[in-house]
């Protein structure tokens, strides 16, 4: 702010000026500051082409746990398809809120779950089925990803009817999975019926120069509207999905309400387990979920590229 300097003024005149400075200048800084805010958040919550219809900032009193309406937990050490390590929890030590972000931690510990079977790590998974599902849309968590051999971090989906058409038919879509042993890359994946397990749709994403995904927060994203799905890092579009990649005579099977999954699993077929370099507790924070339909018809096509 610049003022002018006028000849002849009394004192008295200078110092109402002055004291109206002084008092306006924070008040325009602050709503200066407010307003970038405001527009900051706004901008955040309502991508171009996109309105927000769901979402969890996770902005609850820290030690709190997850807020039930929107999210279950699933338990128990039973290997999870992959003969994995981990038994999963409901427990604070494993996930609960704290300082603005939902923490879920992975611990070293003989723990007997509620399924009567015993593991030498626990962790979290949380699930919004049965509380939320959406077909298309815009699919967003902002996290910072735990690291170490044996550790696997992942932000996806499963079809709503799993229950009656079961795993791969119902689809599943990895909107984001790292590879502990793999600081620097994350993975996006489509899994159905004749292209799921090490046979999926995928494609992945590094990080330049030395930089590591669990070094600080990053925001994965997937845009799914009828017969594609694109996927990005940090607004940067990686690859884009459509039936015409899939094996041929396969069925596309990303057109019916779909379910969130937050979890890190520990070790199994894929990635293998810890080893001596692994370092626990292993914690992988969340800033917030959210999910978008979309409020204008794309014009063009988003462009590919880093």
């Amino acid at each position: 702010m610049t003022k002018s300097r006028q000849r002849g003024c009394s004192w008295i005149g200078k110092q109402s000026r002055k004291v109206t400075l002084t008092i306006l200048l924070p008040i325009a800084l602050f709503t200066s500051f407010a307003f970038s805010k405001l527009s900051s958040t706004a901008s955040a919550a309502n991508p171009k082409g996109w309105s927000l219809v769901w979402s969890d900032e996770f902005d609850g009193p820290s030690g709190s746990s997850v807020d039930s309406s929107k999210w279950s937990f699933d338990l128990g050490g039973g290997g999870w398809g992959n003969s994995e390590l981990q038994s999963y929890t409901s427990r604070p030590v494993n996930a609960e809120l704290r300082d603005g972000a939902l923490v879920l931690t992975v611990l070293k510990e003989k723990f007997k779950g509620t399924d009567n079977i015993t593991r030498e790590y626990t962790s979290a998974r949380l699930i919004t089925k049965n509380k939320f599902t959406q077909t298309y849309g815009r699919f967003e968590a902002r996290i910072k990803v735990p690291y170490g051999q044996g550790i696997w971090p992942a932000f996806w989906m499963l079809g709503n009817d799993i229950d009656s058409a079961g795993w791969p038919a119902c689809g599943e879509i990895d909107i984001m999975e790292n590879i502990g042993k793999e600081p620097a890359i994350v993975h996006g994946t489509l899994h159905g019926p004749g292209y799921s397990g090490g046979n999926g749709v995928t494609a992945s994403y590094s990080l330049r120069g030395s930089r590591k995904f669990s070094d600080d927060y990053h925001t994965f994203a997937i845009e799914w509207e009828t017969d594609v799905i694109r996927f990005y890092v940090d607004e940067r579009l990686y690859t884009t999905r459509t039936p015409d990649d899939l094996p041929p005579g396969r069925a596309w099977v990303f057109n019916h309400p779909f379910f969130l999954i937050l979890n890190v699993a520990v070790g199994g077929n894929f990635p293998g387990s810890p080893d001596a370099t692994t370092v626990f507790p292993q914690k992988m924070k969340i800033d917030y979920v959210r999910v978008y339909k979309r409020s204008s018809p794309q014009t063009a096509a988003p462009t590919r590229g880093r």
